[in-house]
């Protein structure tokens, strides 16, 4: 396994710039999400990765060798893709083994590391049939599988599990994590799903627009969001936003939002910004039961099983609060809120107030 460095990368299609000035480093044997919306550019990491498009500029290093340059079988990489790529007329065992025949590996090698990477996927009794007749989630074992055999320097995962159904999404998650503790592989991987990159990803590379927004372990972006593109991109639900100003009113600092006002002292840089609009991200479990600066009606509540989700109107203003399943509440009934200033954070002109 290798280190893999990009530096710098941009990259257009005719006039629309896709990446802007990408950079990221993925130590050796971790595993590094890349995240966003559709459309953000995070697929165009791994093409270019691959070898399978060209950067307008920048670099890209696997190890100490800039790739910038390479075919993509020079690039010592595998990719998984979202649609598994497997040809249908071979079985299972001729799939695992494509690349190795390629490469004129000795059968008896290719026997080895065919067998071994089934074992450790626990296909080995699929070694015969055809993709056909595979589930979904066998197909995409079979998918990673022909990628361990290569053993490659970096795996590039493209989107693998969104054709999956959502239990088994869950089963395959927790089976790349153990696979990646087996192999201490460099993985980079690319979702639009939070919850992948939040339970996978030791380092996380959020990304909108072509431009990295934040970089960190998930807990990191979960709990210190650079700008109101992570704090509402991360968390579901999603964080709740509300725009104002803050106030003084002899020592008190206030924030104020025309409907809403709440004290926040505690906060005493925020006095610099008086008079100034500010937005206040709330983060639905940061949102108690109980006298507070947030009194309104319920509008909506959704059960869970094991939380409700309530939605409720503060004059004007939604708010939703992730709660626990035994609070007895019914739609139509008043509500009021405290908060926990851990989960509320503070933005400036888009940007986190530290």
């Amino acid at each position: 396994m290798a280190e893999l460095k990009i530096a710098n990368l941009n990259k257009s299609f005719g006039s629309t710039k896709v990446l802007e000035d990408v950079s990221f480093t993925v130590n050796d044997g971790e595993f590094c999400i890349v995240l966003g919306p559709s459309g953000c550019g995070k697929s165009t990491i791994l093409r270019l990765v691959s070898g399978l498009e060209q950067q307008d500029s920048g670099t890209i290093y696997i190890g100490d060798v800039e790739v910038s340059g390479q075919s993509p079988k020079e690039r010592d990489v595998a990719m998984v893709f979202q649609n598994y790529a497997l040809y249908p007329h071979m079985s299972v065992f001729d799939n695992m083994a494509f690349s190795l025949k390629m490469s004129n590996t000795p059968k008896p090698e290719i026997k080895r590391k065919v067998i071994e990477g089934a074992t450790l996927l626990k296909i080995n009794d699929l070694l015969q049939r055809k993709p056909k007749e595979l589930s979904g989630g066998q197909r995409q074992r079979v998918a990673i599988g022909r990628a361990i055999v290569r053993n490659p320097q970096v795996f590039l995962f493209d989107e693998p599990l969104s054709n999956l159904d959502a239990k088994l999404r869950n089963t395959m998650r927790i089976e790349l994590v153990g696979l990646h503790n087996k192999l201490s592989s460099t993985v980079l991987y690319v979702t639009h799903d939070q919850v992948e990159a939040m339970t996978l990803g030791q380092k996380v590379v959020l990304l909108n627009e072509g431009r990295i927004q934040q970089m960190g372990t998930p807990a990191e972006l979960y709990e210190k969001p650079t700008n109101i593109f992570a704090a509402t991109f991360i968390g579901s639900p999603q964080m709740n936003i509300l725009n104002g100003r803050i106030k003084n009113e002899g020592e008190k600092i206030l924030f104020n939002t025309g409907e809403i006002t709440f004290d926040v002292s505690h906060r005493k840089n925020l006095r610099g910004y008086t008079g100034q609009k500010i937005t206040v991200g709330i983060r639905p479990e940061a949102l108690l039961l109980g006298k507070g600066p947030l009194s309104g009606k319920i509008k909506l509540i959704e059960h869970l099983g094991s939380e409700i989700i309530l939605h409720a109107m503060i004059d004007k203003t939604k708010i939703i609060a992730r709660l626990s399943p035994e609070i007895e509440k019914r739609e139509g009934e008043p509500i009021s809120f405290s908060l926990v200033w851990k989960g509320v954070h503070f933005f400036s002109k888009g940007e986190r107030i530290p």
